[in-house]
């Protein structure tokens, strides 16, 4: 696919822009398709030149308006950067940001046998997941994508107003390591346009192929899909169920631990749905697979008092989950609000108790809205926190506050819940997830404006405390050198310093 300039009298357009969540559609004077990073300069060049609005999409998976805002005039789609291959000369992988998460596994797979650990949607863009610190079902196994970044290579805008492409690496003498560090774990939209990723793990050794540069794609996994009925739950048996989850995580997220191939999403469905599910993947390798599931669902049931039942419960070929199981994939509906949280322990007893409030409520009988305790730690924790910029570096589990719907008549009634379950659970915070020794704050890449309005972030904790800790005040330094004329920005975007 060469350069292309969409308008808004071309036939293309009304499908540009907007992305997955179809809440937000934009209105930019021009839509511009580009395939090189040559492309990308000279479509960057042209915008500031004629002192233009500027963003970037790759995949369209943002949960914001950060590509569709009312003040932005040009959109650059990286759809057609989507090459995956090694580069010999790097001992890396490339991937361009507009490729699939399902086309990066798809190719490393194919070609080497290897993969990331990346998310368990095969339709998100690598762009913004991998600069966001992306995180999936291998991660407790062998970390986040950005443990793994080696190089990026990026669009900047001097302070001249002159682009240009600049490789930045982890390299210890590279005098553009700040850059790199900023894309690992940032987000997206900060620094210039991402063009390229080199992709190798830190432990690779330097005689090691291809096969030998990434974590190794597993032969096959169990996975189970098992779910609890609303009708056979009170209060007590919920509480407990949610307790045994996030306790079983506390004590078995260390990065030594032995269960970190395990990884679990216990998805708590609004009672309007009838019940709500979890899912699990274990690697079929190992010798006590099947015990070590029993295991674990057994942990997670124990002193419930209920049985859930099974959906499924089957050895695969990981290529196939990783692509294709329906357990980790959420319900596909065109509009959404998400938010986020860490948690550094067992979810306490009162926010167990909000979020059985929040599902059990009969003002609000939406389905598709839950609350996802996700496993998270691992090896991701052995990571020191300022060593990239995903700065939550002891979590044992992720949130994710979602609700899903079709009609666009009821954005208002939708937000307006997920609000009041989010501002209820973490009541004894200042209605947000306050970095303590329980939570830790946000997850950028679950991105949620609200956090920055005074309107209804009224805590005192700052948004970018949430999202970047006491890295923030860093990353204000690459801004203020990379990105001198502000020409990147967005509703979360990191803020130069005030000098």
């Amino acid at each position: 696919m060469g350069e292309a300039t969409v308008r808004k009298d071309d036939a293309r357009y009304p499908g540009l822009i907007s992305g997955a969540n179809t809440r937000w559609v934009g209105a930019p004077e021009y839509v511009r398709l580009v395939s090189s990073a040559d492309e990308v300069v000279a479509a960057v060049q042209e915008a500031v030149d004629q002192g233009l609005k500027i963003t970037v999409r790759s995949g369209g998976h943002c949960d914001e308006n950060f590509t569709t805002s009312g003040d932005v005039q040009v959109v650059i789609n990286l759809a057609g950067l989507d090459a995956v291959y090694y580069d010999q000369g790097r001992r890396a992988f490339v991937v361009e940001p507009g490729a699939m998460l399902g086309h990066v596994y798809e190719t490393l797979y194919r070609g080497w046998g290897v993969t990331l650990p990346g998310g368990t949607c095969p339709t998100v863009g690598a762009g913004g997941h991998i600069v966001g610190g992306g995180y999936g079902a291998l991660s407790r196994l062998h970390g986040l994508t950005v443990d793994h970044l080696y190089a990026v290579e990026i669009v900047v805008v001097d302070e001249d107003g002159r682009c240009r492409t600049v490789v930045a690496t982890r390299e210890a003498d590279d005098p553009h390591r700040e850059l790199w560090w900023a894309h690992t774990g940032a987000g997206g939209g900060n620094f210039g346009v991402i063009t390229k990723y080199w992709l190798r793990s830190p432990d690779a050794g330097a005689s090691a192929g291809p096969g030998g540069q990434l974590p190794p794609a597993p032969a096959e996994v169990l996975v189970s899909d098992i779910a609890w009925s609303w009708s056979d739950l009170t209060e007590q048996s919920f509480t407990r169920l949610v307790r045994n989850f996030s306790e079983w995580h506390e004590a078995n997220s260390a990065p030594d631990s032995p269960w970190t191939g395990l990884y679990s999403q216990l998805k708590t469905q609004h009672k309007a749905a009838g019940m709500f599910r979890m899912s699990t993947q274990i690697d079929a390798s190992v010798p006590d697979a099947q015990s070590r599931l029993d295991e674990f669902l057994a942990a997670v049931n124990e002193g419930t008092g209920v049985d859930y039942s099974v959906n499924d419960r089957s050895v695969l070929p990981w290529f196939y989950v990783v692509r294709e199981w329906f357990g980790f994939v959420e319900p596909s509906l065109p509009r959404w609000k998400a938010k986020s949280a860490y948690l550094r322990k067992a979810m306490p007893a009162d926010q167990v108790a909000a979020v059985y409030r929040q599902l059990t409520r009969d003002d609000y009988d939406n389905p598709f809205s839950m609350v996802a305790l996700v496993s998270y730690g691992g090896r991701i924790n052995a990571v020191g926190t300022d060593a990239t910029a995903a700065a939550q570096r002891d979590s044992v589990l992720k949130l994710l506050y979602v609700t899903l719907w079709t009609d666009k008549t009821e954005d208002e009634r939708h937000d307006r819940w997920i609000r009041e379950c989010y501002a209820d659970v973490y009541a004894a915070t200042g209605g947000v997830p306050r970095p303590n020794d329980v939570t830790d704050g946000c997850f950028i890449n679950y991105a949620d404006a609200d956090v920055a309005d005074p309107a209804l972030n009224d805590s005192g904790v700052p948004w970018h405390e949430l999202y970047f800790k006491d890295n923030y005040r860093r990353l204000q330094a690459v801004k203020k050198q990379w990105d001198p004329r502000g020409e990147f920005s967005h509703a979360l975007s990191i803020r130069p310093p005030l000098d």
